[in-house]
């Protein structure tokens, strides 16, 4: 069950490989979470000391789950993932642009994972394309629905 979709890196980016990923998350967070209070939308993903973090995914407090510390909505969370996994991302990170994008949070077996892809960013032309492709397909479901009358 989806959470939030992150559909900016659809628009920016070409998806390439998908790969999903446990969150390193404080309780508050996870009730923030849970209620909605999440954005996915200016975050990325950066490799250190072999590890991967997401950087820039904004959680806003509760009121009521977060009244004893100090929430920092945007604070530098940690992925879980295998290490064959990581090592995997980093070869193909350094590689000349790709980048890793988080697509969504969802829910898995009660917990809450991280969808992420490794991507490569579109050029002005490339988002032009998409647009223009996805205008004609509306256009052609239009002229089918219409027609089949």
């Amino acid at each position: 069950m989806s959470i939030i979709d992150n559909r900016k890196a659809f628009h920016d980016y070409f998806i390439e490989d998908r790969f999903e990923a446990g969150l390193v998350l404080e309780g508050w967070e996870v009730k923030a979470i849970r209620d909605g209070r999440v954005q996915l939308k200016e975050a990325h993903i950066i490799v250190r000391n072999a590890e991967l973090y997401i950087l820039g995914m904004h959680i806003s407090a509760l009121p009521t789950a977060s009244t004893h510390v100090r929430p920092d909505a945007t604070r530098t969370r940690k992925l879980l993932l295998k290490a064959e996994e990581i090592r995997k991302l980093i070869g193909k990170v350094e590689q000349r642009g790709h980048t890793m994008v988080p697509i969504n949070l969802h829910y898995k077996n009660g917990r809450i994972k991280l969808e992420m892809a490794l991507a490569r960013g579109k050029k002005l032309h490339d988002k032009r394309d998409t647009a223009r492709e996805k205008d004609w397909q509306r256009e052609h479901q239009r002229i089918m629905k219409s027609s089949a009358r």
